[in-house]
Parts: structure tokens; C-alpha cells; sequence
């Protein structure tokens, strides 16, 4: 049989470039070598040798994070190439990448998310203006990027402007959204002709973190996450639903993963990302793993989701 040639891309220049190496090793861990060929690429060295390669490729898989991985660039460049990549395109990943564009399209999509200013860089910036529309606890973040990196929660108006700075170290474009209080879940989406929702993920940071920042994201044990969720079924599909509609309006492929917040019965998504993460702790793999669907095999589905679609562009 002749072994898939796949280009596995990780690495990269974003502040992710550490998780998408550790995501990257694990996933060439586990691809079944008797059915793949797998070429390593890692686009802050490669780009050169990616693009001799090209006409030797049958498939891409990205397993990057943030900017030029996440954000429709790299996606771009394998349109340019001709090489299937698993995953959302270039429109879809640029406007999930961006919160507040992406804010603007769940509102427009009846979608609830909680409500937020948006601040450019080189702007006057009123902290007493902000808790007035906002009130405190409010959460700072940068418009593009993932991971919770360049995030904070503030808990009083001596620390916005210092929070409002550490974002900027990250974006020229600062949001500042309302501090939603309720139970933390990810919604994941997998398919493209017929799209199944997996398994609601709970996400509880340990004491030592205020929030499911980076360290609580990749430092094995820092967070439990309960799978399937503590919801009930009916708050549970809603949850579900919402994932499903991000997936859908954002113009994903093949899958995403979409946090939400859940205060009582309501339901307020935050963001979706089109590369979730590929590591142990990762939640999209738990989402799986709790379907039925183990990571080698998860792997398999994206890439043939992947093939499916070249195929329909014939």
C-alpha cells in the first residue's frame, strides 16, 4: 500500500510556538506510520524547503497556534501550493482569530456573548468609563491571538491601564469584555457534509490559578476537566448547539472548538478556535477519546475530512 506523503507543520513564530512543538511531536508520535510518510516543517525554518517540496505533499496537517499558524496565513500558502490541509481556510480562520470580528458575527448569528469595548493602540483609554459599561470584574485581552496569552482578569480600576499594557505587548487591538461568573466549557465539532458535536468539556483550574490561563492550559494536572460536562442534557445541547452554529457562521472545516461560559441557563460563547490544541492535556482530544474516538484515530478522520474536500474542489 502506498503510504499518504503529510506534511506535519508545527513550530512557528507565534507565542505558541512552544505548545504547537510539544502539540507537533505528539501527533508524529502517534500517526500510524504504515499508512503515512510524514515529513516534518516547521514554517519559522521551512518555508523554503515546504514550498520544493510542494509537488511531493498529498497532504498538509497544521498543528500551529496563533498568528501565521492560526490566522489564515499558512492556510493561504498551502491554497498557493495546491496542498489539502486539514481544517479551516483562509476566510474562516482569519475571522476566528479575530474576537471582535468573530463577536460581531455570533451577535449577528443570535448567538449571546458578553459585551465588550474594543481599544487601539495610541488611543485615550478612560478606565472609569470602561467599569461604567462594563463593571468590575472585567477581563482584558488581546483581539487576535490564543492560549490566554496577554489576558487578565482585573479586579479593580488601579489595574485596568497596567492590563490594558500587558495586551499590548501582544495586539495593537486591546478588548476589554464584561467578567462572566458561571461554569467554563469548550464545545467541540467535528465533520463537514454531517457534523457531530462531541462530548461537553468542564473546565475547573485549580486553586492556584484565577483562570484557565497558559500554565493552567498545558501544565499536566493544573486543571480538572470533567467529560462529559456536570450540565444535564438539556442545558448540555444547548451548549452543543451554540458550538455547532460558531462552527457553522465562522465557515469552519472539518472541526473546531468553541469556549462558552454557562451562568445558570445561559449560555455566553467567548471564542472558537480552528486549531484546538493537540497535546495530553488538550481538550479536543479528551472530547474525542470520550466519543469513542482515540487520538490516532481522530487524526485519521482529519485528514480523510480533509481529503474529502480536495476531492469536491476536482
Amino acid at each position: 500500500m502506498n503510504r499518504l506523503k503529510v506534511a506535519l507543520l508545527s513550530g512557528g513564530i507565534s507565542s505558541e510556538r512552544d505548545v504547537s512543538l510539544k502539540s507537533g511531536d505528539q501527533v508524529f508520535d502517534v500517526l500510524d506510520k504504515t499508512k503515512y510518510q510524514i515529513f516534518r516543517f516547521d514554517p519559522k525554518y521551512d518555508l523554503g524547503k515546504l514550498v520544493a517540496d510542494a509537488e511531493q505533499i498529498d497532504v498538509a496537517l497544521i498543528i500551529l497556534h496563533g498568528l501565521h499558524g492560526e490566522d489564515g496565513t499558512i492556510q493561504g500558502l498551502l491554497d498557493l501550493l495546491n496542498i489539502p490541509y486539514q481544517g479551516t481556510g483562509v476566510l474562516g480562520s482569519a475571522l476566528a482569530m479575530n474576537k471582535m470580528v468573530s463577536k460581531q458575527i455570533y451577535e449577528q448569528a443570535g448567538l449571546v456573548t458578553p459585551p465588550y469595548q474594543v481599544f487601539n493602540k495610541g488611543e485615550d483609554i478612560n478606565p472609569d468609563q470602561i467599569i461604567r459599561k462594563l463593571g468590575l470584574p472585567v477581563v482584558v485581552k488581546p483581539v487576535k491571538g490564543g492560549s490566554s496569552i496577554g489576558m487578565s482578569i482585573v479586579r479593580s480600576e488601579e489595574d485596568l491601564l497596567s492590563a490594558v499594557d500587558i495586551a499590548f505587548q501582544h495586539d495593537d487591538t486591546v478588548m476589554a469584555e464584561k467578567y462572566i461568573k458561571g461554569i467554563e466549557v469548550t464545545g467541540s465539532v467535528l465533520g463537514n457534509k454531517e457534523v457531530i458535536t462531541l462530548p461537553v468539556v468542564e473546565i475547573i483550574p485549580n486553586e492556584a490559578y484565577e483562570f484557565f490561563d497558559y500554565s493552567a492550559k498545558y501544565t499536566p494536572g493544573a486543571t480538572n476537566e470533567i467529560c462529559p460536562a456536570r450540565l444535564g442534557e438539556q442545558l448540555t445541547e444547548r451548549v452543543q448547539e451554540c458550538a455547532k452554529l460558531a462552527h457553522k457562521v465562522l465557515y469552519c472545516n472539518d472541526y473546531s472548538r468553541t469556549d462558552m461560559i454557562v451562568d445558570g441557563e445561559d449560555v455566553y460563547v467567548l471564542e472558537t478556535n480552528t486549531i484546538p490544541g493537540m497535546t495530553n492535556t488538550s481538550l479536543f482530544p479528551l472530547a474525542a477519546k470520550t466519543a469513542g474516538i482515540p487520538f490516532g484515530k481522530l487524526l485519521d478522520k482529519l485528514i480523510e475530512l480533509c481529503l474529502e474536500r480536495s476531492k469536491e474542489k476536482i
